[in-house]
């Protein structure tokens, strides 16, 4: 079924047969937005666990510091690079079910990651864990998107704050069973995955009960809703000006989750311990503002939440190295509460222009989420080592103020997406 029509405010259109399908799609939003939501958070509580690990697999093993990075390029390799070819598979054929076979995976990763004999085995087995998540990203999104009633915002914050949950969740996790218990621990973790393969059975299941029942109405407006809202040039511009804005957020985003508890123990001569908490607390609030972000998106439009998310962080950024303790902490909740809100409206912006590709869209964002915050971890990883963390955060601050390229995105056609 693809997306409905939708008015100025960015709601679902009611009239002429669209009422009776608004309605009945407002039925299920709830249960399979939850639904998905659990499933992300599951998720990505066991992806978030591998870097938890690293001391672990070290010490084991033996390794060095190239070697653990290869552990990361193992999973970034599958979890990136695969979803926007897996998107572009499933829009063909959307298959709800394809979930829970990529979460097949994640279990059989799992059990080699904790019973592998060898350095090899460990990146076979990441890999595995990062196909899971390869498969379930642009599934999820298309999902979400359907079930959203033309409410997109709030369908894709709920959706989010599964995913920041569990992205929180891990770390604390792998140090209260893996790190005290040892590698073959990991093991306990398969009763994540077996929850989550239930829920994201069940889930399956509502959706495609929904789209069976609405099937018939959607093909009335499949036409209107399929083709691009924009000619080539000027949707690969919005494209590539997203992708830029989507670099500036996981950059900056990438400076805190790798080096913040690096930053707060040189700077401040903090315990370990307070910097890990402070560093939850970052992470927790940006399950709120990926919700807020999306809610506020639905009423005042994408393209207004995208110049306040990332622009309107860059006072609070380049405040954050001049302060004390407890101020970092406050603009540290600020920076991430409005930063977290605007990957709904990037993503569903870009959704938007190609509304017939949803799984490919999906894919490609939530790849490059990754990806990106890989590629720039270790770019930050190695300016630090030459200027030091302090004065690295000084120039990251600055990356925010990439938010001025939103001005080059495109109007949209106001049934499709308010400007």
């Amino acid at each position: 079924m693809r997306p409905l029509p939708v008015d100025a405010t960015g709601r679902a259109v009611q009239g002429s047969g669209m009422a009776t399908l608004v309605t009945d799609l407002r039925r299920p939003l709830l249960p399979i937005l939850l639904g998905l939501s659990g499933a992300h958070a599951l998720n990505d509580l066991i992806a978030s666990m591998i870097p938890a690990m690293y001391p672990l697999l070290k010490a084991g093993y033996v390794l060095d510091f190239a070697q653990v990075g290869m552990i990361t390029l193992a999973f970034q390799v599958t979890s990136s690079l695969l979803q926007p070819i897996l998107g572009l598979v499933t829009d063909h054929k959307p298959w709800p079910y394809a979930m829970v076979v990529g979460m097949g995976s994640t279990l059989a990763g799992l059990f080699g990651l904790a019973f592998a004999g060898n350095y090899a085995m460990v990146l076979v087995a990441v890999a595995m864990i990062g196909l899971g998540s390869a498969v379930f990203h642009p599934e999820a999104t298309r999902m979400a998107r359907h079930a959203a009633a033309g409410r997109h915002g709030f369908a894709q914050g709920v959706f989010q704050i599964g995913g920041y949950v569990g992205f929180a969740a891990g770390p604390l996790l792998a140090a209260m069973v893996v790190v005290p218990h040892g590698q073959a621990s990991i093991a306990w973790m398969a009763f994540v995955a077996l929850a989550a393969m239930v829920l994201m059975a069940w889930t399956g299941g509502r959706y495609s009960e929904m789209r069976r029942s609405q099937m018939a109405a959607a093909e009335k407006i499949r036409a209107e809703t399929a083709a691009p809202v924009l000619p080539g040039k000027p949707m690969l511009l919005a494209m590539t000006v997203l992708i830029v804005l989507l670099l500036s957020k996981n950059a900056y985003n990438a400076a805190f989750t790798s080096y913040y508890t690096f930053y707060l123990i040189e700077r401040f001569g903090v315990t370990v311990q307070v910097s890990q908490l402070m560093l939850f607390l970052y992470l927790a609030v940006g399950a709120a503002g990926a919700f807020i972000g999306g809610v506020v998106g639905d009423r005042i439009g994408r393209y207004r939440v995208i110049w306040i998310s990332i622009l309107g962080c860059l006072p609070f950024t380049l405040l954050l190295p001049y302060v004390g303790l407890f101020w970092t902490g406050v603009l540290s909740v600020i920076i991430s509460l409005v930063l977290a809100s605007a990957f709904p409206a990037i993503l569903i912006y870009a959704i938007d222009l190609v509304p017939h590709r949803i799984g490919l869209v999906g894919g490609l964002f939530y790849g490059l989420a990754f990806g990106l915050g890989g590629l720039a971890a270790a770019a930050i990883g190695l300016l630090a080592d030459h200027i030091g963390i302090t004065a690295t955060f000084k120039l990251c601050a600055w990356l925010p103020a990439l938010g001025l390229l939103t001005f080059m995105l495109p109007a949209m056609p106001s049934r499709r997406h308010p400007r």
